[in-house]
């Protein structure tokens, strides 16, 4: 596997892990306030807001993510454009109020945060791996 690859993977196996987390009671607090969209009384680790819709999106980057993983373009178009979903996610959630209807995954100051720092972990993951594999194509072979 290329490092994009890997990469791939590995982001997407932590969607994957996140996204079953939030089904189990006791990781995610509040479990019975767990509803499927919309403002959530649950939250996993006891930060961050959740919702059934909430932890599905995480497994359907999960899936995504090691799909792409099997292909090194298919890889890099998953860090590049997931990570600007996220960053646009991290822009929506600041700016729509916590308790409004606008909030239907939900979001809560916590996520936005993961969000800004998940969306910029997957472009950096892509721009980074991408310059390696460029510069050890250029290399000289030993």
């Amino acid at each position: 596997m290329r490092p994009v690859q890997k990469a791939s993977a590995a982001v997407g196996a932590a969607f994957l892990l996140v996204g079953v987390l939030g089904f189990i009671p006791g990781i995610t607090s509040r479990y019975d306030e767990l509803a499927f969209a919309g403002h959530s009384g649950a939250l996993l680790f006891g930060i961050f807001a959740v919702s059934v819709l909430h932890n599905l999106v995480h497994l359907l980057f999960g899936v995504l993510g090691l799909l792409a993983a099997k292909r090194a373009q298919a890889a890099r178009a998953f860090l590049m454009v997931g990570g600007g979903l996220y960053v646009f996610l991290w822009v929506y959630g600041s700016a729509i109020g916590e308790h409004t209807d606008s909030n239907f995954l939900p979001v809560n100051t916590a996520d936005n945060w993961l969000h800004l720092g998940l969306g910029a972990g997957m472009l950096l993951l892509g721009v980074v791996t991408t310059a390696v594999e460029r510069a050890r194509s250029k290399s000289p072979v030993n």
